[in-house]
């Protein structure tokens, strides 16, 4: 065993299915308390039989235990398509991790484990997801099905994003929604995960492309995904560092102190124009700190999910 190698590997998650699915049960188990009572893990596996269908796909063991007749659905039936977006360039890769759990996670392994997550409940739902990932270039694009071995590929590909360790390489999200928006060609829920760290200049062309997705009459919601402890508090102690842009690989010695409330103030205003922006524009704006629970997430597609019509 190479044990140099081992320990610099970076390992993704061990069973990324399994983890979303306990996410989302966590989940589903507190929506007694929330808008969505009704909702239940068994909600999407059938359907009411109506007089006059076919009774090939009648589940009788369903019928014996309620006396009501419920046909199987089938991946042909999904009644939503919903596509995913995930930014993979070098700064989605900060804080820099050697293993990944749901305690410990930077913001490509949140973006990961949330899209796991969203998947599995649309999967319950018998729903067509797609996949898109970039980073400086146009790492994968899977169109919108609902069957298990696109599932799993899915799967495998999120969990390579973890492993794709990035250095110093910029993006230009901008482009890769253009082609996304070109690509999509029926109406769909998308969905994009990025810490929305661009320039003035891209973030301009950031929003023309969303515009893009919106003028084809998708729903766009974008998880804004940052680490609110270092990247909005600037929570570091105050010995000299040398920050480093993970993009460009410039960088500046300082002590945090001396700049943390001008820098959060700049971060806040960031912030506000962002939201702003998504509401002149019709996006739904969803902050989305690494450190929370993936509660706000799931809420967020059950709610947009019942919206999209």
């Amino acid at each position: 065993m190479d044990i140099e190698k081992e320990i610099n590997e970076i390992t993704g998650f061990k069973n990324l299915e399994l983890l979303a699915k306990q996410v989302v049960e966590g989940f589903i188990s507190g929506l007694h308390k929330s808008p969505f009572h009704g909702f239940s893990a068994e909600f999407a596996e059938h359907k009411i039989y109506n007089s006059g269908e076919s009774t090939k796909h009648i589940d009788w063991k369903l019928f014996a235990k309620t006396d009501k007749l419920y046909t199987k659905r089938y991946e042909e039936e999904t009644n939503l398509r919903c596509h995913l977006i995930v930014d993979n360039s070098s700064s989605m890769h900060y804080p820099k991790l050697k293993r990944f759990n749901i305690n410990s996670l930077n913001k490509i392994g949140f973006s990961v484990l949330a899209s796991a997550a969203i998947m599995n409940l649309m999967k319950r739902q018998r729903d067509a997801v797609g996949l898109s990932i970039y980073s400086e270039e146009y790492e994968f694009y899977a169109s919108e099905k609902g069957s298990e071995r696109h599932h799993q590929m899915l799967l495998q590909k999120l969990n390579e994003a973890l492993l794709s360790s990035k250095e110093r390489s910029t993006t230009e999200t901008y482009t890769y929604l253009h082609l996304i928006a070109e690509k999509l060609k029926r109406r769909s829920l998308v969905f994009l995960f990025t810490d929305m760290l661009q320039s003035d200049v891209e973030a301009e062309k950031l929003f023309e492309a969303l515009q893009h997705l919106k003028y084809n009459k998708h729903e766009v919601i974008l998880f804004h995904t940052y680490d609110k402890k270092h990247e909005v508090n600037f929570d570091f102690s105050n010995r000299p560092k040398r920050f480093v842009d993970v993009e460009t690989g410039e960088h500046i010695n300082l002590y945090a102190k001396n700049i943390k409330q001008q820098y959060e103030e700049a971060v806040k205003e960031y912030f506000r124009e962002l939201e702003l922006r998504c509401a002149q524009y019709r996006i739904k704006y969803v902050k989305t700190d690494i450190n929370e629970s993936f509660n706000k997430i799931l809420t967020t597609y059950l709610v947009e999910r019942q919206k999209f019509g």
